[in-house]
């Protein structure tokens, strides 16, 4: 519920509010603690929401902060599902808004899509193989 409602706000206003991505974070770190997974929570979630905070700062029009927020929960939950489950979320969004883009730009739209609602795609997905 928590990635639907982010999604359907960045498409709809291009932007991740503070209510929800920071509470989000901490939740999600908190129950990866009481599962003994809290060290590689954050882990993850120190090096998704590091990656990009630099990508916000060398390009701010590109990399929102609040997608840089958001990277603290989703890099938290696919910490904790091991590294190779962070590494495929952490491909696969960039690749995610991508195909976004170019189908955007394909139907005369230009190229400004959010990258928050493929963030929790691929963040989603990622965990859905780890966990069957």
């Amino acid at each position: 519920m928590w990635a639907a409602a982010l999604t359907r706000i960045d498409l709809r206003e291009r932007r991740l509010p503070d209510a929800l991505t920071l509470p989000g974070a901490a939740m999600i770190l908190a129950i990866a603690a009481t599962q003994g997974r809290g060290v590689q929570a954050l882990a993850g979630a120190g090096a998704l929401a590091g990656i990009y905070l630099l990508m916000h700062l060398l390009e701010p029009r590109a990399m929102g902060a609040g997608d840089v927020k958001l990277a603290i929960g989703l890099g938290g939950l696919t910490g904790a599902l091991g590294g190779a489950v962070w590494i495929l979320a952490a491909l696969g969004a960039p690749l995610l808004t991508a195909i976004a883009g170019s189908v955007t730009a394909a139907r005369g739209r230009g190229l400004i899509v959010p990258h928050g609602p493929s963030m929790c795609a691929a963040s989603l997905a990622a965990a859905a193989i780890a966990v069957c």
